[in-house]
């Protein structure tokens, strides 16, 4: 890579360079040649350091004929004029390659300025974007039961259980089978649907709710009240839960008369089976990545 000279004066007066130079036009274009010398000799650069060095050095060589010819006191007039010509003749020369070397400087420059601020757009870019998230596929759970379920003493809790598993991914059954299990903290959804019936006359009470870790949950309580012979009633309800992993939740019952009952009935066309309770569990709330 070239270094750049030192700048110059221009150590000629314009009583001297009007020696040589027949116009002020000419006397402004000399003395900015000469500042323009040492613009060009200082663009360094890998692509356009040959085309710089070349017009400096043919620009020297013109100021160095020019310098010459203002000291030399005893030279006719024509040959000032021939030299004066010559020199003339270098100075457009070179103006013509300063601006090609000024210009291709100036399009390096800008080509660098421009990739300089994509670069800083992509890290600024890179900053901004979050960091990608952690898929976490949804926790859910599907459980029926094909038995029909009772109470055996009237007025007193009892876990309503599940014989059959639908489908499941992090929510799952227990032991005993009563207990439906989260594997990840979150906020869960139970959903359920019920079908009673009573066996013989008379009103008789039904209560449901929901038990946390062995513990009721306050205000979860339904109630429903049936009334005769074969008195089939159907019934559904749903319950946020926000669980930490581990927890389990019972579904919890008891009756004002043991013929009160979750029914299930076998498959008989044209309809399938009906379960005594089936129960949906799933957490694709709550923030779920």
């Amino acid at each position: 890579m070239a270094t750049a000279p030192t700048s110059r004066k221009l150590n000629l007066t314009r009583d001297q360079l009007a020696a040589f130079l027949t116009d002020q036009q000419q006397i402004r274009q000399f003395e900015l040649l000469f500042s323009t010398v040492d613009t060009i000799q200082v663009i360094v650069g890998t692509d356009f350091e040959y085309q710089a060095d070349t017009a400096a050095a043919n620009a020297n060589n013109a100021l160095a004929q020019i310098s010459a010819l203002a000291q030399e006191s005893a030279v006719s007039e024509a040959v000032i004029d021939g030299k004066t010509t010559l020199a003339l003749g270098q100075i457009a020369i070179l103006a013509q390659e300063t601006s090609v070397s000024i210009a291709v400087a100036e399009n390096k420059a800008n080509q660098a300025l421009a990739l300089v601020d994509e670069l800083n757009k992509a890290v600024e870019g890179l900053q901004m974007t979050p960091p990608p998230r952690e898929f976490k596929r949804s926790r859910y759970g599907s459980f029926y039961d094909t038995t029909t379920q009772v109470a055996t003493v009237i007025n007193t809790a009892t876990a309503i259980t599940f014989n059959t598993t639908d489908l499941s991914n992090g929510v799952y059954l227990g032991s005993p089978t009563s207990r439906v299990y989260v594997d990840t903290e979150g906020i869960y959804n139970y959903q359920l649907s019920i079908q009673l019936d009573k066996t013989t006359g008379g009103t008789a009470e039904f209560y449901i709710w929901f038990r946390l870790n062995g513990v009721d949950v306050a205000d979860s309580a339904s109630q429903l009240k049936l009334q005769g012979n074969n008195a089939e009633v159907f019934s559904a309800l749903n319950y946020f839960f926000d669980l930490k992993t581990g927890d389990y939740i019972e579904l919890m019952f008891s009756v004002g008369s043991l013929s009160v009952e979750l029914l299930a009935v076998p498959a008989a066309a044209p309809h399938p089976g009906i379960p005594s309770i089936i129960l949906t569990v799933s957490n694709n709330i709550g923030g779920i990545q």
